[in-house]
């Protein structure tokens, strides 16, 4: 089997699952509670915080855990919405981010009478801050842009956003960092809240952060006993909050190593789909994360393609794996290029550093063969 879904989640380190098991084995009370067992598991949370601290270049009481990038994503939005309500209702946020900022923008917009924008890509689904300037209005209270797009892996101009917004106090600035954490080079000194999840890294699944930054409140969207400085509590998932830690570590220590091996196969495939009359490439070829290549097969329905990928051993997928599981076009295809029957066509192809070559040559050998098999 040739695994080429990476994007939509990876397999656990080894070294963090030895430690993950060592950690249940060894201990299990409440890291609440007040006796030695609790503040021993407690004080390794804190170590565990302070370290992605360190590595995120922000303070340890700015890490909060989650249970993954859609809650984050959902707790900085609603929890900036409704506590900067009063201040404005308006968000900007772009057509193509994640489905779990995409839909918690439209229940605001449904539910609680937010005003939303959503930005349009340019030709390389890219949001630039041009296209932002022109939306900004005095009732903005928040924008929330990606780093790397799930789907076709343009890199958007985070630090020149940023930079911008800066001049904006009160316009707080939310970013989804979830392909870009551990995978490309990135600046956040200039975000206010950010997310990011552990499994797209090597990671335990159900495994997130958002780092909030001191000067910024936010509503907390689950009440109870405290935890996480009060903004999300609940008891703890103390051994799955430690591993992350490590996770971040290993992927940040092996970040520009793990980069060029997964360069060099972006080039082989974009090289090889250049030479093909029918595909359309619709990840920008500069100045995109080298993890994800998104091609359309013109004429050749998108779900029909994947299932004859998988019949010959090879995963891969259509749309994000977070989205349903019907027949959808992309969406960010869709909005990218404006052409209904390129998104219902594209094709993900997402690689990580246990890719090989082997596996590239027999990607490329296998698509050669749909493309001339399968009909219209």
């Amino acid at each position: 089997m040739i695994f080429l879904d990476y994007a939509s989640t990876t397999p656990i380190d080894k070294e963090v699952l030895k430690s993950y098991w060592e950690l249940l084995n060894k201990y299990y009370a409440n890291s609440a509670s007040n006796h030695q067992l609790g503040l021993e598991v407690d004080s390794l949370q804190n170590q565990a915080r302070n370290q992605i601290a360190n590595i995120l270049k922000v303070k340890m009481d700015e890490v909060i855990f989650t249970s993954g990038s859609s809650e984050a994503n959902n707790f900085a939005i609603k929890g900036v919405a409704f506590k900067y309500k009063n201040r404005g209702k308006h968000i900007i946020t772009s057509s193509i981010e994640h489905k779990s900022v995409l839909e918690c923008c439209k229940q605001l917009e449904k539910e609680f009478g937010f005003e939303i924008t959503y930005l349009q890509p340019d030709e390389n689904g890219k949001i630039t801050l041009e296209t932002l300037k022109k939306h900004i209005r005095k009732d903005t209270i928040l924008v929330s842009i990606m780093y790397v797009n799930n789907e076709i892996g343009t890199i958007n101009p985070i630090p020149e956003i940023g930079s911008f917004l800066l001049e904006k106090p009160t316009i707080i600035f939310h970013c989804d960092a979830t392909q870009a954490i551990g995978k490309i080079p990135i600046d956040l000194k200039n975000v206010d809240l950010v997310s990011i999840s552990a499994h797209k890294i090597y990671g335990l699944k159900g495994s997130g952060i958002l780092v909030k930054k001191k000067n910024i409140e936010i509503l907390p969207l689950i009440a109870g006993g405290g935890q996480e400085y009060g903004y999300r509590s609940g008891t703890s998932n103390w051994p799955v909050n430690v591993m992350f830690a490590k996770t971040l570590r290993l992927a940040t220590n092996s970040q520009m190593g793990n980069y060029e091996h997964v360069l060099q196969f972006k080039k082989i495939i974009i090289e090889h789909l250049k030479k093909m009359e029918s595909i359309q490439i619709n990840s920008p070829i500069e100045d995109s994360s080298p993890y994800i290549i998104n091609f359309s097969i013109k004429n050749k329905k998108a779900a029909v393609v994947a299932q004859a990928f998988d019949d010959q051993g090879i995963c891969l997928s259509t749309i994000s794996a977070c989205s349903t599981k019907t027949e959808m076009p992309s969406h960010v295809v869709f909005e990218t290029f404006k052409d209904i029957k390129r998104a219902e066509s594209s094709i993900r192809v997402s690689l990580s550093k246990f890719t090989t070559l082997e596996e590239i040559k027999q990607f490329l050998k296998v698509l050669d063969e749909i493309v001339v098999s399968i009909k219209g």
